[in-house]
């Protein structure tokens, strides 16, 4: 299916990953972050720290099942503005574009069994628009990919925002996510 890391000190992440044609870019990314928007392992190796970083800290929320597994599977799709169109519209009856949106499978009533690969869900990142919310921000592209795929990630495990505190505690633990691996 995807592209896997395997270790005994890191989870184990099977990734189905559909990279954003770099050709379609109109503007300059560096080295580091076109490597971002093309190889699955650096995704592999993030989101696996950042699973393990919410399962060592008991003040985080997430269902029981990802607390007790090492395994993991889940989608991460990079594409343009159209697409994430078409996806929010069909799914959530919003016509407009949008930065991330995540298709959660797993939540607190889910029961599977901790030693199997526990499926959580897909993330969709438009990175048109993420290039002008980075600009919009004075950040840079590899930073706002990573702060929406933690955003993503966060959903897929049971987080939401429904009002400004709720929003307020999430956008806490991604620059937690992001600061654990020295992005911000």
């Amino acid at each position: 299916m995807g592209n896997s890391s395997t270790s005994s000190d890191k989870l184990d992440i099977d990734l189905c990953f559909t990279p954003f044609p770099v050709q379609d870019l109109d503007v300059f990314v560096n080295s580091d972050t076109l490597e971002l928007m093309k190889n699955p392992s650096k995704w592999i190796e993030e989101i696996g720290s950042w699973i393990r970083f919410i399962q060592v800290n008991s003040a985080l929320k997430c269902p029981e099942i990802v607390l007790n597994s090492s395994q993991f599977s889940l989608g991460l799709e990079l594409t343009n503005d159209k697409k994430i169109l078409d996806l929010n519209h069909a799914w959530l009856g919003q016509s407009k574009t949008t930065d991330v949106l995540s298709f959660p499978i797993i939540d607190e009533t889910f029961f599977g069994v901790s030693n199997e690969c526990i499926e959580l869900g897909d993330i969709v990142i438009s990175v048109p628009t993420a290039i002008r919310q980075a600009k919009d921000n004075n950040a840079d592209l590899f930073r706002e990919l990573r702060w929406l795929a933690t955003h993503g990630l966060l959903h897929l495990l049971g987080w939401d925002h429904s009002d400004e505190v709720s929003l307020n505690k999430m956008l806490l633990i991604q620059e937690q996510l992001l600061d654990i691996r020295g992005i911000l």
